[in-house]
């Protein structure tokens, strides 16, 4: 047909209209030159501060991944074997987490920044201990979350703040079963439980659901 180009002949008149080249974007060819009108449109639906804050969240439950990790490890080699294996567990969800920022980030057209995890803090001196620790990290990562929440209002980005809602959901129940470990542990003696009480709590640790009630789903006929 006249006055049709092939596509192989169209690609190489636009490939010699930019002085600079084609780059591959997306599976799209866009001219990088400067002077040509084909210029990319910005994507990127995340604001600057939002987009910073889910990088920085991000590298947090990857952080808090590892501290579980490490105190899993604590209390494999103190012969707590369901101790261990309940916060292993926790390890691999807090990587969930990580993997849910990381996800949303990307399919709003922003860029993930994966920077150096902190090291884990030192070994706890006890099972008490341990989940005291637990206990702290998670307010501190609930507070967190609770600036990106509030940033995402501000901002009016109604996507995120969704997402948010989520996570503080999520930190409600992890807060609520360090709670009711930390009450069981208090009644069992605290620091100073009886070895009996540690084999009982490492028994039970072992088996225990990874999620607790939430206070939506009670009712006065089912406390």
């Amino acid at each position: 047909m006249q006055g049709f180009l092939p596509l192989s002949a169209n690609v190489v008149m636009f490939w010699r209209s930019c002085v600079t080249g084609l780059k591959c974007v997306r599976g799209n060819f866009v001219c990088i030159n400067n002077t040509s009108n084909h210029t990319l449109m910005d994507t990127n639906r995340l604001s600057a501060t939002i987009e910073a804050a889910l990088n920085a969240q991000m590298t947090k439950e990857a952080h808090a991944s590892q501290i579980y990790l490490s105190y899993g490890s604590w209390a494999s080699s103190q012969g707590f074997g369901g101790v261990a294996n309940f916060l292993f567990r926790h390890a691999e969800e807090e990587r969930n987490h990580m993997m849910k920022v990381l996800e949303y980030i990307l399919k709003r057209g922003g860029t993930v920044n994966v920077t150096a995890i902190p090291e884990p803090p030192e070994d706890p001196n006890s099972i008490s201990n341990c989940f005291e620790s637990v206990f702290k990290h998670e307010v501190d990562n609930t507070n967190a979350i609770y600036k990106i929440v509030k940033m995402s209002f501000d901002e009016s980005d109604w996507a995120t703040w969704n997402l948010m809602q989520w996570f503080v959901k999520e930190q409600v129940e992890e807060e609520t079963l360090a709670l009711e470990l930390l009450d069981k542990i208090k009644i069992a003696g605290g620091p100073n439980m009886a070895k009996s009480e540690l084999y009982s709590l490492d028994r039970d640790l072992e088996k225990m659901p990874d999620e607790v009630r939430a206070a939506q789903d009670v009712t006065a006929a089912n406390p």
